[in-house]
């Protein structure tokens, strides 16, 4: 299957890790610390995979397909996210 490139090389939508899951290889993970999370959105707005949303608790990735880049923990202004060394 062949995909078309777009003019410019424009990205019309996040990653394609929703496509095939690919959090099996990352090293490192984001940490979610709820107390801290204020539901702000930006780690959300920031993901390049878009795989990031706000729950009651706070914000929570799926793991499936979190490729562990750490933006997130980048964009965070509460640091509410952590990077720690992924556990096989």
């Amino acid at each position: 299957m062949t995909e078309e490139v777009t003019t410019g090389g424009v990205i019309y939508e996040p990653g394609n890790s929703a496509k095939t899951k690919t959090g099996g290889w990352r090293t490192f993970r984001p940490n979610f610390i709820h107390d801290k999370c204020k539901k702000c959105g930006i780690c959300v707005k920031f993901c390049p995979e878009g795989i990031i949303e706000i729950k009651e608790e706070g914000a929570v990735a799926d793991m499936d397909y979190c490729k562990g880049c750490g933006i997130c923990v980048k964009v965070c202004p509460f640091q509410a996210i952590e990077m720690e060394v992924e556990k096989k």
